[in-house]
């Protein structure tokens, strides 16, 4: 049996605190989804909250020590900037695909 490397506590207790700052953070975005006032705050918010949640995923990596997860992260990164960019250009010209 493979041995895992002994994580200090002091990681442990940052990471735990960075997962519930992370997700406090993406809820108070997602009051300002639901609230506006306008598209651009609300394409703003949905913004953070992506990031929120690739922080939460590179946080969880860390604490379980796999890799796995800094994978998913890179991609939803990728798909939040394209989605991103979807949207700011929907709202500026009306129109994605010229």
């Amino acid at each position: 049996m493979a041995e895992t490397a002994a994580v200090s506590p002091l990681l442990e207790g940052a990471v735990l605190v960075g997962i519930v700052v992370a997700v406090l953070l993406a809820l108070g975005a997602g009051y300002r989804v639901m609230r506006g006032p306008t598209t651009p705050d609300r394409v703003v918010a949905l913004d953070t909250i992506g990031t929120n949640v690739v922080a939460i995923a590179v946080l969880y990596a860390i604490s379980q020590d796999r890799g796995l997860f800094v994978d998913v992260a890179l991609v939803l990164t990728i798909i939040g900037f394209i989605s991103t960019i979807a949207v700011a250009r929907y709202v500026t010209e009306g129109d994605i695909i010229e």
